[in-house]
């Protein structure tokens, strides 16, 4: 093979490579490597060799190799190499490369096999120091290139400028730290909880940037402080309900604010309405008020009580207790017409009102609710303060339904007879069904928020704040939100006459206690209200709705954070 290549290298340019005389066979893969790239050497082309056994590319000359010649070669020998079947197959696609795939496709091939070949010996053969150092150099270079990937390393709390002059010591890293390779430099950076060097000439804006690198330092490093891992919260379950309160129950003060300025202006409108639509009834003024304004509301200002008094002449109408009544119901009251035969019917403008000689509070709620429905034009007193006013067709309260670009607030207008006796009662318009449909419901709120003032008044307690955690709890439970404010206001009640501690640190237990309370009601099914023991308020309440809420106060009682 060597005298063939030495031949052709002799004859220079302008000359022809001619066809070997005698038959021979391309035994070694260098012979046929060179074979198949004299054969794909396109007609004009030569080879000539720098080095002995190396061939390579010249300037062109004329060849006359031809394809069929090739065959008859290959032909004469073949057999003879049985034993080489996959050596006959290579040297039969090479030798026939130029016809197989044309004179460009054999010069691709034969360069392609001899860069492939050079790969397999630089891979099997011993590294000398300049391949070292040029892989070595390629491989910096390459991880300068990955050096510009943005990426969000989790660093450690930065430390002032100042700190950051001083030079730092290497940690001893963890084992399963993974190696940081960046732009240069070393010194110590917390990266995912893994400490990786940092610069000793690493400033403030250097740390904002996306290099980090680990390497030796020029300096002696010093220690760094490392910030001790923050301890695991362990809270006690009067901080987390203190936490609850504060997040979950506490009304911002510009809430609170905003909330009565609209329950005032809407009572300013409504009263005005009142008196010009139906100016025969002596309305007294509208007066808001509730839980809003007694300090007993929680979570959010969203329902203010709008009382609407009715002013009955004095001597005229008397009270009647319920359990006196067709309807034995000890909660309501009848308001009777009396001095018929002094002031006979027609006297007063509410005898229009009369059901069989008693004063109708449905009568009046039927009214009122026609003319907050279809009378009131309540886009434009909306428009006026800025809010959008809607009254509520679906509930068989009196609701308005305000919408605000800061709260929503529901405003429950409440027809009230007040004066009628001497202990001044409170009676509301309330739906009520059955025989009492034409009664007045006590109300016992102003009296229990007066109550509940009073005894925290007397010890500086936190009786309403309990209140106000109960309400805020069991509003976002679904058991336990079919007790309403009545129920967990008898319960506090109960409790607050107690001679026990009241301060903010026993809050806890004081809640706790509420709920044991509670739950031994509920196991009697007997929850009397505080200002009317003959009133069981659990009464409206079925016996799953019962078991349900007793389950959820167990379950509540042996964890309580559950229901924060």
């Amino acid at each position: 093979m060597g005298e063939l290549f030495a031949g052709l290298g002799e004859e220079g340019l302008g000359s022809s490579p001619s066809p070997p005389k005698k038959p021979f066979l391309l035994r070694s893969s260098q012979d046929r490597l060179s074979w198949a790239l004299l054969s794909a050497t396109p007609a004009g082309w030569g080879l000539s060799h720098c080095q002995p056994g190396r061939p390579h590319l010249a300037i062109p000359a004329p060849c006359s190799f031809t394809g069929r010649q090739t065959m008859a070669e290959f032909s004469q020998k073949r057999g003879r190499q049985r034993d080489e079947v996959l050596g006959s197959t290579v040297d039969f696609l090479l030798a026939n490369a130029r016809l197989v795939l044309g004179v460009g496709g054999a010069a691709v091939l034969g360069i392609a096999t001899l860069a492939v070949k050079r790969l397999i010996d630089r891979a099997t053969s011993p590294r000398d120091e300049d391949d070292a150092k040029g892989d070595t150099t390629c491989l910096e270079e390459s991880w300068k290139e990955l050096t510009l990937l943005k990426t969000t390393p989790c660093l450690q709390p930065r430390t002032p400028p100042a700190a950051l002059s001083q030079p730092a010591s290497l940690p001893t890293p963890l084992p399963s730290a993974p190696a940081v390779l960046g732009c240069g430099g070393s010194e110590a950076v917390r990266i995912c909880h893994h400490v990786l060097p940092v610069r000793e000439d690493l400033s403030l804006s250097a740390l904002s940037g996306d290099c980090f690198t680990e390497g030796p330092s020029d300096t002696e490093p010093q220690p760094l402080p490392q910030p001790s891992s923050p301890a695991p919260l362990c809270l006690t379950f009067q901080e987390k309900l203190l936490a609850f309160e504060r997040d979950h129950v506490t009304i911002p003060e510009a809430h609170v604010a905003l909330a009565k300025q609209l329950a005032g202006d809407i009572a300013l409108e409504l009263q005005a309405y009142l008196r010009n639509k139906f100016p025969e009834l002596p309305f007294g003024a509208l007066v808001p008020g509730g839980p809003l304004y007694d300090g007993l509301q929680g979570g959010a200002a969203s329902r203010v009580r709008l009382l609407v008094p009715l002013v009955l002449e004095v001597g005229l109408w008397g009270l009647v207790p319920g359990v006196d009544t067709v309807a034995r119901d000890p909660r309501c009251w009848a308001v009777r017409r009396t001095q018929l035969e002094f002031r006979p019917r027609g006297s007063s403008p509410w005898d229009r009102f009369l059901v069989g000689g008693y004063l109708s509070s449905r009568a009046l709620l039927e009214l009122l609710r026609k003319a907050l429905a279809s009378s009131v034009n309540w886009p434009a007193i909306g428009g006026l303060l800025g809010c959008l006013i809607r009254p509520s067709v679906a509930s068989e309260e009196l609701l308005l339904d305000v919408q605000h670009e800061r709260l929503e607030l529901t405003v429950a207008v409440l027809l009230a007879v007040t004066g009628a006796d001497a202990e001044d009662r409170l009676l509301l318009a309330w739906p009520l069904e059955g025989l009492a449909g034409n009664l007045w419901l006590q109300d016992l709120y102003p009296a229990e928020a007066a109550r509940l003032r009073a005894l925290d008044e007397r010890d500086a307690g936190t009786r309403r704040r309990l209140l106000r955690l109960l309400c805020g709890v069991c509003r976002g439970h679904p058991a336990l939100g079919r007790l309403d404010r009545c129920h967990l206001t008898q319960v506090v009640l109960r409790l607050g006459e107690e001679e026990v501690g009241w301060a903010e640190a026993a809050l806890g237990e004081r809640f706790l206690q509420a709920l044991e309370s509670l739950l031994d009601s509920l196991e009697r099914a007997s929850l009397p209200c505080h200002f009317n023991p003959g009133v069981n308020l659990l009464s409206g309440l079925r016996e799953e709705e019962i078991d349900d809420i007793g389950f959820a106060l167990y379950s509540g009682l042996q964890a309580p954070e559950r229901l924060l």
